[in-house]
């Protein structure tokens, strides 16, 4: 029992540390002075630290304007993915039909294909149909992307979420609509937030469709990315720019972390 609890530990150790060392590099570089990280041989704790690094960054041209069209793009992708995820989610939880399971297995099967096979078709169909460039055909690709996900995380959470407790509400006189806007999405609440949550990041990290599909109107990823491939950005403004792009992913898992087992249908009875 000891042998396995310390292998445990280790294990918890050796993933802890693999995941927060990137992290704690990239945080100690972006707020280095410019000289110390181009210094030979490098320090890992830096002399002193400086706002220098991140201002550059964010003065950098284009740099704002972006963050912007992230934050609209996120904002569009969880409309548009909670308006086909939380229907189809609450349907696969409440009622049994023939070929449920299948439905299931096709709307995560839909995750097995590349983006990158899809890359010059979409591109074409989107300048046919005038969403080239524009923030919310980026959207259109992130919601699709995020639904087979939510799908399963809001179903999930509504199978925990006892039916008798509608089924209750109903007897005394709420209609069905009723009972699910006042029963059920109050208790399914913490988790629903938490999906929205979880496609905000997926939507603010994605890199792949934001540069394919926009020119001008660049999400903070894809400004990074094609400062970095095709400017050649140089080394403090790569290490800012990834600073800038985890903090909020990272701010927003500490706000939901009491609420990440309702991802999985952990919910209040």
């Amino acid at each position: 029992m000891t042998l396995r609890r310390l292998g445990i530990y280790s294990a918890v150790v050796v993933i802890s540390a693999w995941v927060a060392l990137p992290l704690v590099l990239i945080t100690l570089a972006a707020f280095s002075p410019r000289e110390i990280l181009y210094a030979w041989p490098r320090r890992i704790w830096p002399e002193r630290f400086t706002l220098d690094t991140m201002l550059f960054f964010v003065r950098s041209a284009g740099v704002l304007q972006s963050v912007v069209n992230s934050l609209i793009v996120a904002v569009l992708t969880i409309v548009l993915a909670f308006l086909i995820s939380a229907p189809t989610g609450y349907a696969l939880a409440r009622y049994r039909f023939r070929g449920r399971d299948a439905v299931q297995l096709a709307i995560l099967a839909t995750k097995m294909f590349p983006a990158t096979v899809l890359s010059i078709p979409l591109a074409v169909a989107f300048i046919r149909w005038g969403l080239y460039d524009r923030l919310i055909g980026v959207a259109i690709v992130h919601a699709t992307l995020s639904i087979p996900f939510v799908t399963v995380i809001v179903s999930s959470v509504f199978v925990g979420i006892s039916y008798e407790l509608e089924e209750a509400a109903m007897t005394l006189g709420s209609s069905r609509l009723q009972a699910f806007l006042r029963v059920t999405i109050p208790m399914a609440l913490p988790g629903l937030a938490a999906a929205a949550i979880f496609t905000f990041v997926l939507s603010w990290n994605e890199v792949f469709a934001a540069t394919i599909l926009t020119l001008n109107n660049r999400t903070l990823p894809a400004l990074i990315i094609n400062s970095v491939v095709a400017a050649g950005a140089p080394l403090h403004y790569r290490f800012a720019g990834g600073f800038f792009m985890v903090l909020p992913a990272l701010i927003i898992i500490l706000l939901i972390r009491r609420y990440l087992l309702t991802l999985w249908g952990v919910t209040v009875r």
